[in-house]
């Protein structure tokens, strides 16, 4: 059959190039149902709530906060060993279209246990609807992706193989979903070691959540715990939070006097270090 060759774009590049630095992580997945009643009751009353992911975000770094294992990683040079992370540094990854062509691209932040809900929300945002070269982790992975093929893997493994390298650029865990398209389980791969994942929530104030990890890191009994502090932590800090922001329906002059001291600046946490 005579088909038509098209070129690979960028966007996909970087795509197989993930898919490539991810191909011997041996992830293993645990998926568990949490109710966040309390939570959808504190985000729904805010006057200006933040996205899902912004709340998994800040909720799974409060738990890696005291969870050193959370915090690690496995890097293989100069000898396989594990690097603990001083804080977290998470990576979401952010749905876009880009010259008509659906893509996605990994937006990092870095120590979201010590930012505000709306800090976190606004960096996810300025992801979703900056232009790319204005996005400073775009900007620098997207450089890398242009380079040929055989720099594109030396620059891939040594970010790969050095723990601090691998902290700037890829963090310590992700978090991605595909509620906004309907929902679902997404199996994703990335180079690790945590990915977390987040469906629809359903009428009974569940949510179903999907933890993968790199099993050279941690076992099953650990992320069993850490997904029951992720539904403590999202109904109780994290609820909290939403519950001192402004409520729907204040004046905007309240609702801008209360945001004005957690009103994210983009430019205080900076790109991956080259």
């Amino acid at each position: 059959m005579r088909g038509k060759t098209r070129p690979i774009s960028l966007h996909r590049r970087l795509i197989i190039d993930l898919m490539h630095a991810s191909r011997d992580v041996p992830f293993v997945s645990l998926s568990r149902t949490i109710q966040i009643g309390p939570l959808l009751e504190a985000r729904a009353a805010a006057a200006r709530p933040p996205g899902f992911a912004a709340l998994f975000v800040k909720a799974f770094a409060l738990i890696a906060r005291d969870e050193p294992v959370l915090r690690t990683l496995y890097v293989k040079w100069p000898w396989p060993s594990f690097y603990e992370l001083p804080r977290s540094v998470a990576t979401v990854t952010i749905a876009r279209v880009e010259n008509g062509e659906d893509c996605v691209l990994p937006q990092r932040v870095s120590g979201p246990e010590t930012m505000t809900l709306a800090e976190i929300d606004a960096m996810i945002r300025q992801g979703k609807e900056a232009p790319v070269e204005d996005v400073a982790m775009f900007r620098k992975i997207m450089r890398a992706t242009r380079l040929p093929l055989p720099l594109r893997r030396f620059a891939w493994w040594v970010g790969l193989s050095f723990g601090r390298q691998r902290a700037n650029w890829f963090g310590n865990f992700s978090v991605t979903s595909i509620a906004a398209c309907g929902g679902g389980q997404l199996h994703a791969l990335s180079p690790g070691p945590f990915i977390v994942n987040y469906d629809v929530v359903r009428p009974d104030q569940t949510i179903p959540v999907l933890i993968r990890w790199d099993h050279r890191v941690t076992d099953g009994a650990m992320i069993a715990r850490t997904v029951i502090r992720l539904e403590q932590v999202l109904n109780g800090e994290i609820a909290a939070e939403l519950r001192a922001c402004p409520a729907a329906g204040s004046p905007p002059a309240e609702v801008e006097r209360r945001s004005e001291a957690s009103r994210p600046k983009i430019t205080v946490v900076g790109g991956p270090k080259g």
